[in-house]
């Protein structure tokens, strides 16, 4: 009786083990890919598939942060957190994460509230790349690590255009956010031969291709918000808003050197209901750039310098219709910079610029302080035309500080045959950085009141109104 057990007892282990076995030779375990780029554009977006368990880590020292990102890819599904990394991305700053960027993008876009998790502690290398909506509301893209670009425009993968890196196209109420750092990679594009700090003794440029990308553009998009990050050494403009609506910015870092070539900080076009708050801005052009087809535009709390200034324009370039309105800048410093406030047009051009308000504006060593130029011109010498845009109803209040002498602190350059209109001045005390010279300001066919006096006394300020108005210019926005 004994032997008879022993002996099932010892089938039974043995056929286990069989089993075991068995399906330990044909389970199919995860694993995780390395992609390359196929294509610049997202795909279309698909179903989020249901929460799975992830790739499993291999092991590593307790308590690496690289780690850590790895071991939460399971709660961060149940969380509705999409993290690149658990798409295949490497995070090296070497290798194409490209596609595996674009695969978080496609799942989170179709869940509601996702957050697209680039992680802390990675460098991620991604080609030029549209993230196409529209997506489900309240989706987060965090940036908490660095993302970049191929370096320089030999790196640049042929057959892509050379004018954009990462677009945001069609998308409702989307917030990007994060700890983390966008660097742009953009000094050997800067060194292009073509660019402007090129120009030889006769101001022209050397032949050659001369496209250079944008950062983080927006197009045709809605509700936006762009918080918390740092971004540095763009190629060209840093971020672009273009035909968005409802856009809000918020305690951003944007930094490139002096003499990069237009980096404009943020640069918003056709776009409209915008707010800029609480940034610092260091770069090689406008901090804060404001193009055609703007209107309710409200800036304030803003660091910005060394750069040149915040601008409206530039406006009217080849012939073009130019509106722009409801504009207010307050709250801000610009310091070492080779503009203040800034509206520059072309001639040509046409349309309106009205309703702007300047206001409580500290000016530090700065070459323009208050600067309006309908004769804007990029190169030696422009053509003379007699077409404009109409400036109208600019109000410059509260501007102190001090200017850097080489330029006068107020210069008023307005069309010959479309003057400035209800130009006003309050509380404006403008002294030299250097010296105890104080230059007069300038002024060209330039219409409007002192409401106080003005340091320097802006005495070549015309009173009253023109005689003719350009009705057509006002008709036309």
């Amino acid at each position: 009786m004994e032997f008879t057990r022993f002996c099932f007892l010892v089938f039974s282990v043995f056929l286990i083990s069989y089993v075991f076995s068995v399906h330990g030779r044909f389970y199919d375990y995860p694993k995780v890919s390395r992609f390359r780029a196929l294509s610049q554009i997202s795909m279309p977006p698909f179903p989020a598939p249901a929460p799975g368990p992830g790739p499993a880590p291999a092991p590593e020292p307790k308590g690496d942060p690289k780690t850590e990102n790895v071991k939460n890819s399971s709660n961060d599904y149940a969380a509705g957190i999409f993290n690149v990394l658990s798409y295949g991305a490497v995070g090296d700053g070497v290798i194409d994460d490209t596609q595996a960027f674009k695969m978080a993008w496609d799942t989170a876009c179709q869940v509601d509230s996702a957050i697209l998790l680039v992680p802390k502690h990675y460098s991620f290398m991604i080609q030029s790349t549209i993230f196409t909506g529209p997506c489900k509301s309240g989706l987060i893209f965090k940036v908490e690590g660095t993302i970049m670009p191929p370096d320089g425009p030999d790196s640049w993968p042929k057959g892509v255009s050379k004018k954009q890196w990462l677009v945001f196209y069609r998308i409702d109420g989307m917030s990007m956010q994060g700890g983390g750092l966008i660097d742009g990679k953009g000094e050997k594009w800067w060194n292009l031969p073509c660019k402007p700090h090129k120009q030889g003794i006769n101001g022209t440029t050397l032949p050659g291709p001369c496209d250079s990308p944008v950062a983080i553009k927006f197009f045709m998009s809605s509700n936006l918000t762009v918080q918390g990050l740092k971004i540095k050494n763009s190629p060209l403009f840093h971020f672009r808003f273009d035909s968005c609506r409802g856009v809000h910015v918020d305690s951003l870092y944007i930094k490139a050197p002096r003499q990069s070539p237009n980096t404009d900080g943020i640069h918003i076009e056709n776009t409209n209901d915008v707010t800029i708050r609480n940034s610092i801005i260091s770069n090689g052009d406008d901090c804060i750039s404001i193009g055609a087809g703007c209107y309710n535009v409200d800036i304030r709390n803003m660091t910005c310098g060394p750069s040149h200034g915040i601008s409206i324009g530039s406006l009217g370039i080849r012939n073009s219709r130019a509106c722009v309105s409801n504009i207010t800048v307050e709250d801000s410093t610009i310091k070492y910079s080779d503009n203040g406030v800034r509206i520059k047009t072309w001639q040509g051009g046409f349309g309106t610029v009205s309703n702007i308000n300047f206001n409580n504006i500290r000016m530090e060593s700065v070459r323009n302080p208050i600067i309006l130029d309908q004769y804007y011109c990029s190169t030696k010498s422009c053509a003379n035309q007699t077409s404009a845009v109409y400036i109208s109803d600019v109000i410059y209040s509260n501007i102190k500080g001090t200017y850097d002498v080489r330029s006068p602190p107020m210069h008023l350059a307005c069309s010959n045959s479309v003057p400035c209109t209800n130009l006003t001045f309050l509380d404006v005390e403008l002294y030299p950085a250097q010296g105890q010279k104080i230059l007069e300001p300038f002024c060209w066919n330039a219409y409007g009141a002192l409401i106080t006096l003005t340091i320097p006394p802006v005495f070549c300020l015309l009173e009253g109104t023109p005689q003719s108005l350009p009705s057509n210019d006002l008709d036309q926005c």
